[in-house]
């Protein structure tokens, strides 16, 4: 009970450092940052004192740590893969317009309509 009580806290301040951001709309843009950022501190402060916060941190921890081992493909391999998912595309609305064609006209044959 005490541990969802300090889960409801921390959104509460992570709510409050947004609700600020824009309470302070004719603030300097220094200060409606500083807003944010405080209550988003707050809020990990608050998660971090919990086991399902903790949890959670160690798995976003864990999740950018995994992202930074992302290769992004370079240039050329992004216009032949672009190319090769348009060909294919292309293909498959001429295979599927066949068949839709083929599968109206055995309609039609076997409800003994002409076409």
């Amino acid at each position: 009970m005490v541990n969802k009580i300090k889960l409801l806290v921390a959104f509460l301040l992570l709510a409050a450092g947004v609700a600020g951001f824009y309470l302070l709309a004719d603030k300097p843009m220094i200060l409606r940052i500083f807003a944010v950022l405080s209550g988003i501190g707050a809020s990990i402060g608050m998660l971090w004192i919990t086991p399902v916060g903790q949890q959670s941190l160690t798995f976003i921890g864990e999740a950018v740590a995994e992202a930074r081992k992302v290769v992004w493909p370079t240039r050329k391999e992004t216009i032949q893969t672009t190319l090769v998912v348009f060909v294919l595309v292309v293909i498959m609305a001429a295979f599927l317009a066949v068949v839709d064609v083929g599968f109206a006209y055995m309609v039609q044959w076997l409800m003994g309509r002409s076409a």
